[in-house]
């Protein structure tokens, strides 16, 4: 099904600890798929790895989590080439897009080489919710804060633009992005940036912000607006998802989503 309105959820989270797995999937994840509409059948949901260079052993660990959650879980790979010949095709026929976390300038350089910036520019025309964490998040926006370039954080400023704002990731667990987030909004490499803790999600209908929602109790999401030669952050309360939202989180250095 189709959502009846363009749907992007960027996301620091979406994993969980699990006993026997490397993860499973947490609140976020589920969240997205509520969101798509399906209600009846198994939701089917693609997950786009090009961050971490379709890293087969975390493609196999995905695969685990979408048994367990019931979803009919589907992979994209562009290494060493595209491994679908309709890409198109299989995307727009899936309820959830799910990109995950890894270098986001390399991300955005590869899907351009593919097209597949405009085509999932279509897909979410058409109502296929997109959604991730991470590198998974950043690009969506305009740009945000990156350890794509090595080990000093740094600004990326051309991402694919779906929504018109910047987006940091990770705001309450790495002690390097808040600052840089406010510097770079209060000199203008970056506009109005919206901003989550992990474990928290921003859901937007079209271009306009609806809500935060987050698997932990406690955690923010923030917006960084530019008054004068300063930026000034105002935190948004969250929505705290159902139950197996509170059950230990992952750490952003347990699973390849950082960057």
């Amino acid at each position: 099904m189709a959502t009846d309105a363009p749907t992007i959820i960027a996301t620091s989270g979406g994993y969980r600890e699990h006993d026997r797995l490397r993860f499973q999937f947490a609140g976020l994840l589920h969240y997205a798929v509520d969101l798509s509409g399906v209600s009846a059948g198994v939701p089917k949901v693609c997950n786009v790895g090009t961050a971490s260079g379709d890293d087969p052993r975390f493609q196999m660990d995905m695969s685990e989590a979408g048994r367990l959650a019931g979803f009919n879980l589907t992979h994209l790979s562009l290494f060493s080439m595209p491994n679908l010949d309709d890409i198109e095709g299989h995307l727009m026929a899936q309820d959830v897009v799910w990109v995950n976390g890894g270098s986001v300038a390399n991300l955005l350089a590869v899907w351009r080489v593919h097209g597949l910036d405009e085509i999932l520019r279509r897909v979410w025309a058409a109502g296929v919710v997109l959604a991730g964490v991470s590198a998974g998040s950043i690009c969506w926006f305009d740009g945000g804060t990156t350890d794509s370039f090595g080990p000093e954080l740094q600004a990326v400023t051309n991402g694919l633009g779906f929504l018109p704002y910047g987006n940091g990731v990770h705001y309450d667990s790495e002690d390097r992005r808040r600052p840089l987030v406010h510097r770079l909004v209060a000199d203008g490499t970056l506009g109005t940036t919206h901003c989550t803790d992990d474990g928290v999600g921003m859901r937007y209908r079209g271009t306009e912000f609806v809500e935060a929602v987050s698997e932990q109790a406690g955690k923010g999401a923030y917006i960084v607006r530019r008054e004068g030669d300063s930026a000034v952050e105002e935190r948004l309360e969250t929505r705290l998802l159902g139950k197996s939202a509170v059950q230990t989180p992952l750490s952003s250095k347990s699973v390849t989503w950082q960057r």
